[in-house]
């Protein structure tokens, strides 16, 4: 029988956190029904982590809930994202640095048998911590009071996914110039310089992208705050795993984000790292959005303790290469920059000011993988303007290579993008999971040989009987279109691929491992 960690903490919080991070009581070999059943009927996790079909009960103890609380898989494998090394687990075996896979395939029998019924598949879902979530609430509740709040959000949420990268001057000359030779060759005689221009004028007009800045005041960041700050917690998280998987030891003191917003950063972070970080730098042009932060931290008040503390406001972003944070965060920021020299200037001051790890995120669409692609190039080509930190970069992840990416020099050009599921604040019009779909890319200081170089999943995993179809990014800088066998690959292997997803590592590093085949149209479901 396993053995529950006792608690005594005063501090809201921390006893069910040290129940989640205890690792006693989830690695026995017992069955983890029994062992969670044989616990004191207290609370039930079904009310705690809002699990639809699992009810089990944690022992008698004071309880509160944590910042982030997801799905069984924080129960089953607390540092268990993206299938990278396990915390614990010998970088050797049968997966060449990506943890032991027969142990992998164990955990994840666990987190099968506590899953929610969809065939086995594990859910990802995450939720905004209370604290943040009811704050947010009263603040909405108590400060708006604008008709027609629900098509507002719908409309900026639409607003922002369908926003491009501004037109470039030399770009817009160059149209310019062809619409202009294309209207001469149209023999008319009455057609003056005059006419001319207007029609050129008039068909930009109609052809080209209106890039506008968007000027937050408080109303528009009350909305703001309802159509996104789930959302961007949800996409954050998912980076923030990223690197506490693949490097469980790493423990980050400061952390800066550009572009901060409504403080999603700051939430997530502190969900991981609150242990570790006594500095958060926070960043926006926005003052409203400062404040609105800021009211968030308190519990919606303007005035009493911070929920988080050390988090610092700022509305210039500090160009000094003299202090440096171990994470720097740009989320959603750089599409609201309005040139392409304005952002590689904001890039390169961010890379100087990381010591670690440098994390972009953008919506899932086209333009912002662009965006994120062009500041991984500016980053990996460019030259460190500051002497003081001589250490080059590498791609941490998503890609498992610092070559082109293969989803964008396609015949058919996709956007590297990637889901999380998540709950979002409960508002009467938004009480439905849903799922965030953004692009990211994490870099970091160092060698690239520290990399994790395993096969990313690409695309959706379609399962078939006896066989499953992977689409994969691969070291070499390709895609892959692999179908996993058991009688061809081996029964592990095979497992492995089954029960991963869109944007998991596949624990292969050598191309013996899995023969090579040109990538081709995913397979229709």
């Amino acid at each position: 029988m396993a053995s529950w960690p006792s608690c005594s903490s005063p501090v809201p919080g921390e006893c069910l956190r040290s129940l989640l991070s205890e690792r006693l009581w989830i690695s026995e070999t017992a069955p983890l029904r029994g062992a969670l059943s044989a616990a004191p009927p207290i609370a039930s996790v079904r009310n705690l982590l809002f699990c639809p079909t699992v009810s089990f009960s944690f022992p008698a103890c004071r309880l509160s809930l944590p910042l982030c609380l997801a799905y069984p898989k924080w129960i089953t494998i607390p540092t268990f994202w993206g299938r990278g090394r396990i915390a614990g687990t010998p970088a050797s075996g049968s997966c060449h640095g990506c943890g032991c896979l027969k142990h992998w395939l164990t955990l994840r029998s666990y987190c099968c048998s506590v899953s929610n019924g969809r065939k086995g598949r594990l859910e990802n879902k995450r939720r905004l911590g209370l604290h943040a979530a009811d704050a947010a609430f009263h603040l909405w509740r108590i400060e708006n009071s604008m008709p027609n709040v629900e098509k507002q959000v719908q409309a900026l949420t639409n607003y922002l996914w369908s926003r491009h990268v501004p037109v470039e001057p030399e770009e817009l000359q160059r149209r310019a110039i062809h619409l202009e030779k294309k209207f001469l060759e149209n023999p008319d005689s009455s057609q003056t310089e005059e006419k001319l221009r207007g029609a050129v004028l008039h068909a930009l007009r109609k052809t080209t992208y209106h890039w506008q800045e968007l000027r937050y005041s408080e109303g528009l960041s009350l909305v703001y705050m309802a159509a996104r700050l789930d959302g961007g917690f949800a996409a954050v998280s998912r980076a923030f795993h990223e690197i506490q998987t693949q490097i469980p030891e790493f423990q980050p003191q400061t952390l800066m984000d550009f572009g901060s917003g409504t403080g999603s950063v700051t939430w997530a972070a502190h969900s991981i790292w609150g242990q570790s970080i006594r500095e958060y730098m926070c960043v926006d042009s926005s003052v409203a959005m400062l404040d609105l932060a800021e009211k968030l931290l308190k519990g919606g008040s303007e005035s009493g303790e911070p929920y988080v503390p050390g988090v610092f406001y700022r509305q210039f972003l500090p160009v000094s290469p003299k202090v440096q944070f171990n994470v720097v965060v740009s989320a959603f920021s750089l599409s609201e920059l309005p040139s392409k020299a304005e952002r590689a200037e904001v890039v390169q001051t961010l890379w100087r000011k990381t010591s670690d790890f440098l994390i972009l995120v953008e919506n899932g669409t086209k333009a912002g993988h662009g965006l994120l692609m062009e500041a991984r190039d500016l980053v990996l080509k460019g030259k460190e303007k500051s002497p003081l930190d001589p250490q080059p970069g590498f791609v941490f992840a998503p890609c498992p290579h610092e070559l082109p990416c293969p989803q964008l020099t396609a015949s058919k050009p996709l956007a590297c993008s990637f889901f999380q599921a998540y709950h979002p604040i409960p508002f009467n019009w938004n009480k439905q999971p849903k799922e965030e779909k953004f692009s990211m890319g994490i870099l970091a200081r160092g060698s690239p040989e520290e990399a994790n170089r395993c096969r990313r999943i690409t695309q959706p995993v379609l399962k078939r009987p006896r066989h499953v179809h992977c689409h994969l990014c691969c070291p070499d800088g390709h895609m892959q279109h692999a179908v996993i066998t058991a009688r061809r690959h081996g029964r592990d292997l095979y497992r492995c691929a089954r029960v991963s997803s869109w944007g998991d590592l596949l624990p292969v590093t050598t191309p013996s491992e899995l023969p090579s085949s040109p990538a081709r149209d995913s397979p229709e479901s």
